[in-house]
C-alpha cells in the first residue's frame, strides 16, 4: 500500500480510502438506506480486510443511513481492537439531522451540534478530517471557517475539507482563511471517474495551485465501470435503488469495452483498471491497485490513452 500526504499537511493516508456509505441496517427508510443493508459482522469483516491490506483511511458522514454508518464504523474499529492512532477517520456535516430549520447547513450552531453527535457515534475523542458535505448558499463562509478553526483549536477535529463545492467558491474560502488566519481546507471530495472527468476542467488546476488533496468519490461510476454490467443490465446492483451519479451510459460502455483487453493483458479486473486510471491521473509512476480480493496488480500510465475517450 502506498501512502500520500493529506493535502498540504504532515498526515499520511493510504491511497485507497474505504467509503462506508453502505454501512447500515436492513429495512430502514431513506435515501441512503436504499443502498445499505449491512449488518455489523459484515462491516467488521470489510474493515478488517481493508486494515489488514494497509488501508488506514476510512470515510463516512453523519447523513449516511441516519448516523448508522458512523456507528458501525466506530463499532467495527472497537471490535477489531484497532488502535485509534493507526487510522484516519473522515466524516462530514451539512445534511439534515432533524426536522428543524437549523438542523442542516454549515452554520456555527449546526456544526457544533453535529460534531458532538458524530464523536459519540464514532466512539472517538477527535475526528481526523471533518468535511463540509455540500455548499451552503446562506451561511457566510467566514462563519463556517471560524467555527471549524475553533474546533481545531479545541482538538476536536484536526483537519478540514469539503465536498461538492465549485472551484471558485473553494478559492474564495482559501483566500478568506489566509486573510483571517483561520485553518484552511486541505481536501476536496468530488466525483471523478474514467466516465466522469468534468473535474479536470477547473477543479484539478485549482487543487494543484492551492496544494489541496482530492478524494475521488464513486471512481467506478456507481458500479457501472466494474465490468459486472452491460447495456442490457436492468435493475441490478446498487443503481437499482439509487441511480447515482448521473453518467453518459454510451460513454460508460465505450470505456468498459476499451478496458477489457487491458485488463486481460495484465490479469486484472476491469474495476482495477478503472481505479488505476483515477490513481495514476497526472503522474508518471506505476500505480499499484489492489483488487476486491486485495491482490496487487500494476497498470502502466502509458496505457492510459487506450482508455481515454
Amino acid at each position: 500500500m502506498r501512502y500520500n500526504q493529506l493535502g498540504n499537511t504532515g498526515l499520511f493516508v493510504s491511497e485507497i480510502c474505504l467509503g462506508t456509505m453502505t454501512f447500515g441496517p436492513v429495512g430502514q427508510q431513506g435515501l441512503y438506506h436504499d443502498i445499505a443493508g449491512m449488518d455489523q459482522a459484515t462491516a467488521d469483516s470489510i474493515v478488517d480486510c481493508c486494515f489488514s491490506a494497509g488501508v488506514n483511511f476510512f470515510d463516512t458522514a453523519d447523513v449516511y443511513t441516519n448516523g448508522h454508518s458512523e456507528k458501525m464504523l466506530g463499532q467495527a474499529l472497537k471490535n477489531l481492537n484497532v488502535p485509534r492512532k493507526d487510522v484516519v477517520i473522515a466524516t462530514k456535516v451539512f445534511n439534515p439531522s432533524g426536522n428543524g430549520p437549523n438542523d442542516r447547513g454549515a452554520s456555527r450552531g449546526h456544526i457544533l451540534d453535529s460534531v458532538e453527535a458524530s464523536l459519540e457515534r464514532l466512539q472517538t475523542d477527535y475526528i481526523d478530517l471533518y468535511q463540509i458535505h455540500a455548499n451552503d448558499p446562506v451561511t457566510p463562509i467566514e462563519e463556517t471557517l471560524r467555527t471549524l478553526d475553533d474546533l481545531i483549536s479545541r482538538g476536536v477535529i484536526r483537519y478540514i475539507g469539503l465536498s461538492n463545492w465549485a472551484a471558485w467558491r473553494i478559492a474564495k474560502a482559501q483566500g478568506i482563511a489566509e486573510r483571517e488566519g483561520f485553518a484552511r481546507f486541505e481536501t476536496v471530495q468530488g466525483y471523478f471517474s474514467l466516465a466522469g472527468r468534468d473535474l479536470e476542467r477547473e477543479m484539478a488546476p485549482m487543487l494543484m495551485e492551492e496544494k489541496m488533496g482530492l478524494l475521488a468519490w464513486s471512481p467506478l461510476a456507481g458500479g457501472l465501470l466494474s465490468g459486472k454490467f452491460s447495456p442490457d443490465s436492468k435493475g441490478e446492483g446498487r443503481r437499482a435503488n439509487f441511480d447515482f451519479p448521473p453518467v453518459d451510459r454510451d460513454k460508460v460502455w465505450a470505456c468498459v469495452d476499451a478496458m477489457r483487453p487491458i485488463a486481460a493483458k495484465h490479469g486484472a479486473s476491469i474495476a482495477a483498471v478503472a481505479l488505476a486510471y483515477v490513481l495514476s491521473k497526472g503522474t508518471y509512476e506505476q500505480v499499484r491497485q489492489f483488487l476486491a480480493d486485495f491482490q496487487l496488480v500494476t497498470v502502466f500510465p502509458q496505457k492510459r490513452h487506450l482508455i481515454t475517450t
